[in-house]
């Protein structure tokens, strides 16, 4: 298939691409490059360089699919500058929904987030519990699966949306490693391995007193290249017609100091905790049940625990700590 990745040189975005390349696919990608990186794509792929309300001119050429990764993802920046999430998340993919249908592209798989759902009833989530968000970037997540739906609907676009939990890990195969590089860094993993490389001298940990076994939040980790199986599986799955969600997690939580834990064990470093107060709006738990897209795209995670996520990571780290140094 001929493919269009939105935002293919991001985090995940260039892991999708990877694994799109090696099956075969023709695969161009749509990137800004305000936060992605035009080193991460593979020979052979085409990048288009401009914002996402432009990609009208791009599909003109006739694609097969679209995977759509484009979005600003920071909860914490959503809440202040919720203009700029509106107009990137919700505004840019009606312009790709807009130009899809215009090209009479067939199938698009989307990047959809566990925040639709805010502060869950009952775990593990199911993709029938009623979404929630508690902060902009949930919501314009939400606004562009009820766009899609609606869509669908009207002009027989087959599509899924993945509502992924917590991603980390690294792709270490190839020519390029593939992990998070993000400016500034907000995840707990990465952010936890400054700490443990002496670039950071603590790490804030936002609450201690949640309802969970430590006191700390629990959350969902999924190894980046599980993630992006999916996607593939996704392409192969979307039918004219039908608007399709899955959650993508691994079905275990691991809380924050678990998480530190795991860092100190993989890197063998000391990380030092800060105890700060509790986030608004963060839940206590978030935990994927995952048993819609096993049985229905057979979809398994082969990389569920924590060690490997950890360890990939740090691996990812290193190597791109050691380049920096010498290039």
């Amino acid at each position: 298939m001929k493919l269009l990745v939105t935002g293919g040189a991001g985090y995940i975005g260039s892991v999708v691409v990877r694994q799109l390349v090696d099956a075969g696919h023709a695969v161009e990608v749509l990137d800004d490059l305000s936060t992605g990186h035009a080193s991460t794509l593979p020979d052979g792929v085409t990048l288009h360089r401009c914002e996402i309300h432009d990609v009208g001119r791009v599909l003109e050429t006739g694609f097969d699919g679209v995977l759509h990764f484009a979005a600003k993802i920071a909860a914490g920046e959503s809440v202040q500058k919720p203009e700029l999430y509106w107009n990137v998340n919700v505004s840019g993919s009606l312009a790709l929904l807009d130009a899809i249908r215009r090209a009479e592209v067939p199938r698009l798989v989307f990047s959809s987030t566990a925040a639709v759902y805010g502060n869950p009833a009952t775990v593990p989530i199911t993709e029938t519990a009623p979404p929630a968000p508690t902060n902009p970037y949930g919501w314009t997540k939400l606004a562009v699966d009820m766009a899609i739906a609606h869509a669908v609907k009207a002009h027989g676009l087959g599509a899924i949306s993945l509502r992924y939990f917590n991603v980390a890990g690294a792709a270490l195969d190839g020519p390029v490693p593939l992990g998070e590089r993000h400016e500034p860094e907000t995840h707990l993993i990465p952010v936890a391995l400054e700490v443990a490389a002496g670039l950071r001298p603590n790490l804030r940990i936002f609450g201690g007193d949640y309802p969970t076994r430590d006191g700390t939040c629990v959350r969902d980790y999924i190894h980046v290249e599980d993630l992006a199986a999916a996607h593939l599986l996704a392409l192969e799955a979307s039918e004219p017609g039908r608007h399709k969600i899955y959650n993508l997690g691994n079905g275990t939580g691991f809380s924050n100091l678990q998480i530190v834990d795991m860092v100190r064990a993989v890197t063998g470093q000391k990380v030092t905790v800060a105890p700060a107060p509790r986030r608004p709006g963060d839940p206590a738990t978030l935990i994927a049940s995952s048993a819609r897209a096993r049985a229905e795209l057979g979809w398994v995670a082969t990389k569920p625990d924590l060690a490997s996520i950890v360890g990939d990571a740090w691996t990812f780290f290193q190597t791109r700590r050691t380049a920096d140094s010498t290039g």
